[in-house]
């Protein structure tokens, strides 16, 4: 009898601790489905023809997406509405940083987001929404949730 009331209790207990949310690991930036490619010949894109380029894509995420690319086959693609801007009341989405393009800022909470994987760097405990991207080796870029 003892023994089935151990099981028990601690069955409870792993499932108490399983349930239990993380709030680094939350994301306040809506989810917002979407799918889209990119040619990364087109002019507006030319800059992910090389290692270390970025580029703004509008019409997808929330506040549009700024993608890096990190190596030659490997992208990062993050939504450009901070993680501190809970309400969405700021206008100005995040943008690089002149004095360090791997540093997106967010001027209206002073907070400061890593490009290069979407942590936050100051000011902010929660990181970058990031989306999937897949490169098909040539030119085109398909970006999504």
């Amino acid at each position: 009898m003892k023994l089935k009331k151990i099981i028990g209790t601690l069955t409870l207990l792993v499932f108490l601790v399983s349930c239990k949310k993380n709030a680094n690991n939350a994301n306040l930036i809506p989810n917002i489905s979407f799918d889209i490619t990119i040619n990364t010949n087109l002019p507006s894109y030319s800059d992910l023809n090389g290692v270390g380029g970025w580029a703004y894509v509008n019409g997808a995420g929330v506040s549009g997406v700024i993608v890096y690319r990190k190596e030659l086959n490997s992208f990062v693609a993050f939504d450009r509405r901070s993680p501190k801007d809970i309400n969405g009341d700021c206008t100005q989405p995040l943008v690089p940083d002149t004095n360090n393009f791997l540093q997106l800022i967010d001027s209206c909470n002073n907070a400061i987001f890593s490009l290069y994987d979407g942590s936050p760097v100051s000011n902010s405990e929660y990181g970058l929404r990031q989306y999937q991207t897949i490169w098909d080796g040539s030119n085109q870029l398909r970006i999504f949730n």
